[in-house]
């Protein structure tokens, strides 16, 4: 028993530590221009995601959790999590979006904009992007919550970056 309760310690406090240095590293890289900062907090949250499932994972093996009965549990779980996200498309499509703009969309924060609407066009500059939504801010000093599936399938027009 007192290994069990060393080794949960010994798990808990090396997770801290460790998602303590790759903050600091992401914050050093973000600091540096490296990364920008909306980037540097997705990846950060990314990794402690990461960190949390690994000290999970070794925190049953510390304790003996059936094997089996954790398959079975992990599978209902992700079939639970699986039926939710189908069942919500337009979240799954602003996750979608929102990697597809982290990764590869000309745009960046700071860029001042165009979205080129015959109904309604807007004009601003990018102050967020986030996972789910891109956030802008027109010349009034208004903001704009724009959903990343939204902002990806818009026409943009880029009049400058920063």
């Amino acid at each position: 028993m007192e290994i069990k309760i060393i080794g949960t310690a010994i798990t808990i406090v090396m997770y801290f530590i460790i998602r303590l240095l790759l903050n600091k590293v992401i914050s050093r890289t973000v600091e540096k221009n490296v990364l920008q900062k909306v980037r540097g907090k997705i990846i950060k949250k990314v990794l402690t995601i990461i960190l949390l499932s690994i000290a999970i994972v070794i925190l049953f093996a510390i304790w003996g959790v059936d094997q089996s009965e954790l398959a079975v549990f992990i599978g209902t779980v992700l079939t639970v999590l699986g039926i939710s996200l189908v069942a919500q498309w337009s979240f799954l499509s602003n996750i979608t979006s929102g990697v597809i703009i982290f990764f590869s969309h000309p745009v960046k924060l700071g860029d001042i904009i165009t979205i080129m609407d015959k109904d309604y066009p807007i004009e601003g500059r990018i102050s967020d992007i986030g996972l789910f939504f891109v956030i802008l801010k027109t010349t009034d000093e208004e903001k704009i919550t724009l959903p990343s599936n939204v902002f990806v399938q818009k026409m943009i027009k880029s009049k400058s970056q920063e």
